[in-house]
């Protein structure tokens, strides 16, 4: 099974997901960039907010795609979250020097994304509200195991993973900390999520502002 683009990969995901819509306490959070078309055919599908869930992975110094942990938004007036896995950071020998460097470059990027893909707007309320969080894939999950536990500082009342494609392993991880997992297509062998799309171009903050932009404007008139 291959998509077509991110934009198909939503709304066969959406399909799978008809059951929470017209729910008036569901928001859908998308990791941007390539998570936010897909989460945008979702929330227009289900008819519910759309907003992003800008998440910054530490990745090791050496070695980029090891996570160390992950900084997310506190929200406003409020520090970034900083979840560090203390036991990653011995094991790769990252010294107290690089994390700082590492975490200050990552705090610039973060509030850099964030100023850029919110242009402006307030972020969606989730405290006690059911959320479905939204990529466009998942190689080895690193990424949104750390969206996860820092969306659950926010008191959300569910949690809920949707991806078009993930490992079958990921998958397994994720549902024992997230509320309920839903992955359209488990390939036995993912060696990247670019690979189960015939369109994978990258998406640009433009298409993430303009979609996040007509996702605000269609949802306003039933916003609770």
């Amino acid at each position: 099974m291959r998509f077509q683009n991110r934009t198909q990969a939503g709304r066969l995901l959406a399909a799978q997901l008809a059951s929470f819509a017209h729910q008036p306490n569901l928001r859908i959070l998308a990791l941007p960039r390539g998570g936010v078309p897909v989460a945008f055919e979702i929330a227009q599908t289900l008819h519910a907010p759309l907003d992003v869930w800008v998440v910054r992975k530490i990745g090791a110094p050496d070695i980029p795609e090891f996570a160390l942990g992950a900084i997310a938004p506190g929200g406003i007036g409020r520090p970034a979250i900083e979840l560090i896995d203390e036991a990653s950071v011995l094991h790769t020998g990252t010294t107290p020097d690089q994390l700082r460097f590492i975490l200050d470059r990552e705090r610039a990027e973060l509030e850099r994304r964030e100023q850029a893909y919110r242009c402006n707007r307030p972020p969606i309320d989730i405290a006690g509200r059911a959320v479905i969080l939204v990529d466009d894939g998942l190689a080895t999950g690193a990424t949104m195991r750390a969206a996860i536990a820092a969306l659950r500082l926010r008191n959300p009342a569910r949690i809920v993973v949707a991806v078009p494609v993930a490992a079958p392993s990921v998958c397994q991880r994720l549902s024992q900390e997230a509320d309920q997992v839903v992955c359209l297509f488990t390939p036995a062998w993912l060696e990247s999520v670019g690979q189960w799309y015939e369109d994978f171009s990258q998406t640009t903050d433009a298409e993430v502002c303009e979609l996040l932009r007509r996702a605000a404007l269609s949802a306003a008139p039933h916003a609770p």
